[in-house]
């Protein structure tokens, strides 16, 4: 019998990616595209059109190249679809997009309690309920009858197959639409009649249909191949991490590292969480996995930090043959107390209200770097003790591959089993949408465990720890 392979579409918020994989879990190959903003009617909007277009000319060679019978999407939170008449009704809303803050008044009130909804207020358009209640001051009847309300990852499987979804892991990722713990729509959503626009319920691994005939036409697809309904990207990677033996029952942490630096704790069968007592004005959340379950989590935009505190003439993180200097450079660093203190990207991670600044600011390219990650694995330690983090880590993504970074979380956490995947693909978010069309999937990768930092951190850390706390208090 021939193999068959796998499209997994990733739409992150920086970068959308399309992975092809054999049915044995082997990367057979990726492609990678630059993501835009775009102007819609008269707010900031993700580039749905031009997503597609890259996305069709990518299938289409993939098409040539291998026997596909199935996709499924993966994408990031915070972005919902309106459809009406077979056809997006307006621009899908970016979540960075400026609501104006008259309105961000009148939504506030209404919404249902952190208790219920796991979900903190946030700013801009991070709540997809503060999105739809602009939406509908900019377009009245946009909502009215015959609209369906569609979260991201499902915009893109109906784009495929042409049948509408809803899914747990995108309602459940702080859009205010969702209570987790009864698995029901929000008061919010009930009361303003968006719980009834939303497209039915499917789970994640569910196959809503066959590639639609225009489809098939436009890429060469085999018109029986399936198309998944799919999840939230970063639940993605916590059905990767349940894949390795050493991660495969108890508790554990999955940090993931892009644009987000997003920590989900996957708990224990017997484990229960109080969400009222996680800290919501230090960017904490509940979020939902697959199977429903609540999954206490923290992020910040580390990706973004990195950007803003980066110079021209600083070589990426994760280059991998700048690694040594990076390692000797943080010693330099550490030994002169060249720090980063946060908060570079406003109203957003543990320290939200706080003003970043630097203390003895490094010139040397390497050496600012090398602060810069540290400033990451500081900050990353704060969000991943605000849930709970506790018996093994793994960290997946862009940063996974800076020294630093890990090195020196594994030297703040002691306590802890501390990982990163030889092999990065068999450990990222398309893997994980791999396996949620087929649980019995093993990664066909070893673990590794993470070695400390060998320069103490313990002082230095603690200096940060008081500058933050200094700041917080005075901002």
């Amino acid at each position: 019998m021939p193999e068959a392979f796998t499209v997994v579409l990733d739409v992150g918020k920086s970068l959308s990616k399309l992975s092809l994989w054999s049915n044995a879990g082997a990367l057979v190959a990726r492609e990678t595209n630059a993501n835009r903003s775009v102007q819609g009617a008269g707010y900031l909007a993700l580039d749905a059109k031009g997503i597609e277009e890259w996305m069709a000319g990518v299938l289409s060679e993939f098409a040539a190249r291998a026997p596909i019978t199935a996709i499924i999407p993966i994408a990031h939170g915070a972005a919902a679809a309106v459809l009406r008449q077979g056809s997006l009704a307006c621009a899908v809303m970016d979540y960075e997009a400026a609501i104006p803050a008259t309105v961000q008044q009148a939504y506030a009130p209404n919404r249902d309690p952190f208790a219920a909804t796991g979900s903190p207020l946030l700013p801009v358009g991070l709540n997809v309920g503060a999105q739809l209640h602009w939406l509908e001051q900019l377009h009245p009847d946009l909502l009215s009858s015959g609209a369906t309300i569609l979260p991201w990852p499902q915009y893109w499987a109906w784009l495929l197959c042409g049948v509408p979804a809803s899914e747990v892991t995108s309602l459940g990722c702080h859009s205010d639409l969702w209570r987790p713990a009864s698995a029901t729509p929000s008061e919010l959503s009930i009361a303003r009649g968006w719980a009834q626009r939303m497209a039915p319920l499917r789970r994640a691994g569910d196959v809503l249909g066959n590639v639609s005939a225009r489809w098939a036409t436009r890429t060469g697809l085999p018109p029986d191949a399936d198309v998944y309904c799919g999840l939230h990207d970063s639940n993605a990677a916590l059905i990767a991490a349940r894949g390795f033996h050493e991660l495969q029952s108890g508790d554990m942490t999955v940090l993931s590292t892009g644009t987000w630096f997003v920590a989900m704790r996957s708990m224990a069968p017997d484990a229960r969480i109080d969400i009222a007592a996680l800290p919501e004005e230090r960017d904490c959340l509940v979020n939902v996995d697959v199977f429903g379950g609540l999954t206490p989590s923290a992020r910040f935009m580390g990706g973004r930090e990195a950007e803003l505190l980066c110079n021209a003439d600083t070589p990426r993180l994760d280059s991998k043959p700048d690694q040594p200097a990076f390692i000797d450079a943080a010693r330099r660093v550490i030994a002169r107390g060249a720090r980063a203190c946060p908060s570079f990207v406003p109203r957003v991670g543990p320290f939200a209200q706080n003003r970043g600044r630097w203390v003895n600011e490094p010139t040397d390219p390497i050496e600012r770097g090398a602060a810069v990650s540290l400033y990451l694995a500081l900050v990353a330690d704060t969000s991943l003790n605000l849930i709970g983090t506790c018996d093994r880590l793994l960290i997946e993504g862009r940063f996974a591959h800076c020294e630093v970074f890990v090195r020196a979380l594994a030297a703040l956490r002691p306590r802890e089993q501390v990982f990163v995947c030889k092999t990065p693909d068999q450990a990222d978010v398309s893997f994980g949408a791999l396996r949620v069309i087929d649980p019995t999937l093993r990664p066909n990768a070893d673990l590794q465990r993470v070695l400390p930092l060998e320069v103490a951190v313990g002082a230095y850390a603690a200096q940060w720890r008081r500058d933050a706390a200094g700041i917080e208090a005075t901002s």
